[in-house]
Formats: C-alpha cells, structure tokens, sequence
C-alpha cells in the first residue's frame, strides 16, 4: 500500500497555532496509510522585532518549507493566526513565493483544510478561512472544509470555542488562553477528515 503524505504548514507566533497544529498532525497520523509532517514557512520578521513583540522560539523539530516541496504531498492543511481578518502576512509572503507552481498548476486537484487562530469573537473566525480560500482557488487546490460532520461539538454553547464550518480554530485573547480540549479535539478531528479525503483521492485520482 502506498503512503499518502500530507503537509502540515503553519505559522505560529506565540504558540496557538502550533499547538493546534500538532494536534491535526496527530489525527492525520491516525489514519492508517498516512504520513502526516508539520512544516513551519519563513519568518519574514527580524530577532529584534521578534523580542518585541514577546514571540516564542521557533521549534527545532519542524523544519522551514520550500516552496517546491509542497510537490511532495497529496493533501494539506495550512494554519496562521489572523491578523485583521486574513491570514499573518508570514503566510501571504509563502503563498506568494509559490508562483512557479501556480504556473504550472503543479498542486492542482490537490485537497487541502484551513485552521487559525483569533484574538476575540471578531478577530475573523469565519472570514480568516473565507480570505484564504483565494490562495487555494488559483492554485487550483480542493479546499477542504468541515461542514458540521464534527457533530455536537460544532453546536457547543456553555463555552467559548474557536472553528467553524471552515475549520479548527481557536482564541488567543491577549496571548495568555490556550487551546481548549474541544478545540484541540476538533483539530484531531480536522486532520482525520482531510486526511481520509486526502488518501482517497490519491487512491482514485480524477480522470484527465
């Protein structure tokens, strides 16, 4: 049986989306035939401005993407903190990056989620995922949402909660909340789903 590879791409600035993110790793690596990795994009900010703004240590265990290795996978889910309602301009400059492939359409067909991180209720729940969408159209890519296939945890009302029918997701507020059980139990939940969709399509390519 072939091995189905899905790219796990993030940015993280203080920690949430990292967090998340190993927990998508962790429910695409729950499906058999599945080899999920965890890949952080370039820092475009400087060590000085990093201090400032009271960043945490980039992870040594995930290493820097290349635009060229997204090739290697079959599916993906990327994941940013939103910064006024799009995705942390981090991001923006990678996806930027990535126009040799946008030319050749060489990730077209592609199946790929969105997960974020909000400071409040306004910070873009919705609207995060909705502005990067537009990064997966030109590309071609088969953006992958939840629906509301999460069940009772998507109608969850005696706690805030991060996600939505886009998406995992979670608050930040001034820095100091971290993700909650539900919200890391959507995030599994979220990187069992692509995956599953992601080995299937591999497994049953679309007809050219």
């Amino acid at each position: 049986m072939t091995t189905t590879k899905v790219y796990i791409v993030y940015y993280s600035l203080h920690g949430h989306v990292e967090t998340m993110a190993r927990e998508v790793q962790r429910g695409a690596n729950a499906v058999q035939g599945v080899e999920a990795k965890l890949w952080q994009v370039p820092e475009t900010l400087s060590n000085t401005i990093l201090q400032k703004m009271k960043a945490l240590p980039k992870s040594n265990d995930v290493a820097v993407i290349k635009p060229e290795q997204l090739l290697e996978a079959d599916g993906f889910l990327f994941g940013f903190p939103s910064r006024f309602g799009v995705m942390a301009a981090q991001c923006k400059a990678f996806f930027d990056s990535t126009h040799e492939l946008w030319a050749s359409q060489a990730l077209a067909g592609k199946p790929a989620g969105i997960f974020w991180s909000t400071g409040f209720h306004g910070g873009g729940q919705e609207l995060t995922a909705l502005t990067a969408v537009t990064q997966l159209a030109h590309h071609g890519m088969l953006y992958v949402p939840l629906g509301y296939t999460f069940g009772s945890g998507m109608l969850e009302m005696n706690e805030v909660k991060g996600g939505s029918p886009y998406g995992s997701g979670t608050y930040a507020s001034d820095g100091s909340r971290q993700p909650t059980e539900l919200e890391l139990q959507q995030a599994f939940y979220q990187g069992k789903y692509v995956a599953e969709i992601t080995k299937k399509l591999k497994n049953q390519p679309l007809s050219p």
